[in-house]
């Protein structure tokens, strides 16, 4: 039977998640750069042909997809940045992705996106605006599996999709809990989303006696090496093994539900390697910048190796019978049972691991995986690339499990042995507390390496407390749907800093900062 599937867009599919277990937990049993456009470019091996198969193109179109995107890329960047709050999305269109298209709420964008060589499109709602009624939604409908079981912001659209079994049950709750009808599509589907489980992305590797999972990408932290994963694979503390059934590595880290990450350190016998399996070679893992929506990308898994795609939504939540796992990216890549935690890339790219999926790799899916910066992110992980270790090139929201803060940072609320928090008596009248200890030129993320929400507009307060003789600085920073925004910044050359911002509903955290100087610090804040 032939594996090539058509890509077609809302279709509906019986999602499963990427690794065996008896409950079906996803486990089984034993971006590129302008240099691309130039003639000498040549893809990642293996691409074109996944690309040719998957997507029914020809050669010469998948080259010129591959092209088309890199060359227009930065050219969203720009645009991205130039609009700012009145950025609604982007994606590619056409079959070689040889449009660009930028939506704004603002028809006076028209001439400069046209003038940046995209199609401009003008829409009603921001993409901010999109990801604040999708977390409505998500804070209405987790519990309710059949009344929503996936939802995702659809930019081409303007709209939240909510994908449900039951379309009048799914349109009454919705419709009680105040969002607005006009900015939420409901549409009949059959998915019903479970894991799909089953140092080279895509390789398998075992944990316990009978579950099998897929490697997403080498990583390090600190000195110890490790790989990333799906979190369903294994909790912390489990062990796993090669498939030769040797000794790897322990999970350090693993989250599941609400996200769907984990992290493996393994032993010295294991070498973490900046590459990514195609079944008949490796491809190299440049960075991981993060792709644009229908963008070309490949998924790598240990059940059916090497296929692509594009990327549809991202911001997807998935209900599954374990629990609701929020902020994955949606693709029409195929998976099966066992490919679970293996690796998503465009180009040289890093992008996610895999987490479920729905279909097969005979009649297509649609699967989705957890972005990879935000594991880093979370973790205080290091990507292993071409050049070395990479950083996360943005930071989405995520959650640090206790116990994880990145190399070389003290737990918030903590302080180093011999150390004394500084006076907090600048710092009156603010309820919540967090202590850490900054060395020179090193940055922090609080609260706890993570960030809040607020789900009304109002005042932001945080006044940093540090010793003198140093020069620490305070930023607030949101999220935008993508990345985050620094929208406050307090950057005297004293130890003390203070903000106050008014601003919309949505997450923030603040960026600690050592200009200069090493010492410990109170952050005292308060949130609308």
């Amino acid at each position: 039977m032939s594996r090539r599937h058509v890509v077609t867009t809302g279709c509906v599919l019986a999602i499963t998640a990427l690794a065996l277990t008896p409950v079906q937990v996803a486990a089984r049993s034993r971006p590129a750069d302008a240099s691309m456009a130039r003639p000498a470019w040549k893809p990642p091996p293996g691409m074109i042909e996944a690309l040719q198969r998957d997507l029914s193109l020809s050669k010469e179109q998948a080259q010129a997809r591959l092209i088309n995107e890199a060359r227009l890329a930065p050219v969203e960047a720009k645009l991205r940045s130039l609009l700012g709050d009145r950025f609604a999305g982007s994606w590619f269109a056409g079959t070689i992705a040889q449009n660009l298209v930028v939506a704004t709420t603002d028809s006076s964008d028209i001439p400069q996106i046209t003038a940046a060589g995209a199609r401009a499109e003008v829409v009603t709602r921001s993409l901010a605006d999109l990801v604040g009624i999708k977390k409505h939604i998500d804070g209405t409908l987790p519990t309710r599996r059949q009344a929503g079981t996936v939802r995702y912001v659809d930019v081409r659209t303007n709209k939240v999709v909510v994908l449900s079994k039951e379309v009048a049950q799914a349109t009454n709750v919705l419709e009680s809990s105040g969002v607005d009808p006009v900015a939420v599509k409901v549409e009949a589907s059959e998915e019903t989303p479970q894991l799909l489980d089953d140092i080279v992305g895509g390789i398998p590797y075992y944990i316990g006696t009978s579950e099998r999972c897929s490697i997403g990408f080498s990583v390090t932290h600190g000195s110890q090496n490790g790989f990333v994963s799906a979190g369903h694979c294994g909790k912390k503390g489990e062990t796993t093994s090669s498939t030769s059934w040797s000794p790897q590595g322990v999970f350090e880290g693993s989250t599941f539900p609400g996200s769907d990450y984990s992290w493996v350190a393994v032993n010295a016998n294991w070498t973490p390697k900046p590459e990514v399996s195609n079944g008949s070679g490796t491809v190299s893992v440049v960075g991981s910048r993060a792709a644009i929506e229908g963008a070309s990308v490949c998924r790598s898994g240990s059940t059916t190796g090497w296929h692509c795609g594009t990327i549809q939504q991202r911001d997807t939540s998935i209900t599954y019978p374990q629990g609701t796992v929020y902020e994955l990216v949606r693709t029409n890549v195929c998976a099966e049972p066992g490919d679970s935690g293996g690796s998503f890339i465009s180009v040289d790219q890093a992008q996610g691991v895999t987490s479920g999926g729905s279909g097969n790799c005979t009649k297509g899916g649609v699967t989705y995986f957890q972005p990879v910066n935000e594991i880093l992110t979370v973790y205080g992980l290091s990507l292993v690339t071409t050049t070395g270790t990479t950083p996360p090139s943005t930071t989405p929201p995520g959650t640090t499990p206790p116990g994880t803060t990145p190399p070389g940072t003290t737990p918030p609320g903590t302080t180093p042995p011999g150390t004394t928090p500084p006076s907090t008596g600048a710092c009156t009248g603010l309820p919540k507390n967090v202590t850490g200890t900054l060395n020179n030129g090193q940055i922090v993320y609080q609260p706890s390496n993570r960030n809040y929400r607020t789900t009304v507009a109002g005042l932001h307060s945080g006044c940093l407390d540090a010793r003198e003789g140093v020069d620490f600085d305070l930023f607030l920073e949101r999220w935008n749907g993508r990345s985050w925004n620094t929208v406050a910044v307090s950057d005297s050359p004293n130890p003390d800093e203070r903000i106050d911002y008014t601003g919309a509903a949505g997450y923030y955290r603040y960026r600690v900062v050592s200009a200069s100087g090493s010492g410990p610090y109170t952050l005292k804040y308060k949130t609308p």
